[in-house]
């Protein structure tokens, strides 16, 4: 797929609408980050791979992704969740037993039930026969730094070169995501562009270390922001973890403002492979 390509004329009317639409949703993604999500699905070409959730709760994210991804030319998006609530870091909502049909029915009355293809169980148990390439590998599942560590290094070895990996809540309270996307994706010469979106942290793989070395003040500048935050809820604190007024403080320093769509898609789009290859 061209650059050009990544630009259908209807990309910002597109967008609006998914905003428009998730505020009727029930979930945990803001405006900035359902337009950062939407923007991704739409954009990236489907022969880099699949689109892969881990973590769809109710299913906000999941809609909005399956209503994007036919923008790019695909037509499916993988779920992973066992659906099952409480969980370490989600101790205090009470939907558990429900949570599978709120699920289904947020898929059914937004018409996207058969644009999804669904696996309920843990993600590491799907990683076990997982075989096919990842365009996107979006990480919103257990967010203890074991569990958000597992998802990456599990699925992180199916992304090509282009492909986008995204974090959920790297700037929330909670350990996982924030260490994770620090160590495994801040200070791997293997991903190049990176950014965070109101609390979606996010890098494109670009594979080899030589394609990354334009990227790496960017990386350390924003791993430096970020790594202040992870002594303030490390060790299992959250989600009553310790200096949440220092937290508070520290947290804007971080930017995660919006994204620019067609900036984005520049940048993305200078590394993403030619039709023959690198």
């Amino acid at each position: 797929m061209s650059k050009q390509s990544l630009q259908p004329s209807y990309l910002d009317s597109h967008l609006d609408d998914m905003v428009a639409l998730s505020d009727s949703l029930s979930g945990h993604l803001s405006n900035r980050e359902v337009r950062f999500l939407a923007l991704v699905a739409a954009t990236l070409p489907p022969s880099l791979g699949d689109v892969l959730e881990i973590g769809s709760f109710k299913g906000k994210s999941t809609t909005v992704l399956a209503k994007s991804v036919s923008l790019s030319g695909g037509n499916l998006v993988v779920a992973v969740d066992p659906l099952n609530l409480p969980s370490s870091t989600d101790p205090s909502i009470e939907c558990g037993e429900s949570l599978p049909d709120l699920f289904w029915e947020t898929l059914e009355a937004n018409g996207v039930r058969h644009l999804v293809e669904f696996h309920q169980l843990r993600s590491e148990e799907l990683a076990l026969t997982w075989d096919r390439s990842l365009r996107l590998l979006w990480i919103d599942g257990d967010h203890t730094y074991q569990g958000a560590t597992a998802d990456f290094d599990n699925f992180a070895r199916h992304l090509k070169p282009g492909s986008i990996v995204a974090f959920h809540d790297v700037l929330h309270p909670f350990e996982g995501p924030i260490r994770t996307f620090c160590e495994r994706v801040l200070l791997s010469p293997a991903f190049g562009p990176c950014g965070v979106c109101g609390s979606i942290g996010w890098a494109q793989y670009v594979g080899p270390a030589s394609h990354s070395v334009a990227y790496v003040s960017r990386k350390l500048t924003l791993y430096r922001k970020l790594s202040r935050l992870i002594p303030l809820v490390a060790l299992g604190r959250a989600p009553n973890y310790s200096h949440p007024f220092l937290y508070k403080v520290m947290r804007p320093l971080v930017p995660h403002s919006g994204v620019d769509p067609n900036a984005w898609i520049a940048e993305v789009g200078n590394n993403l492979p030619t039709e023959s290859g690198r």
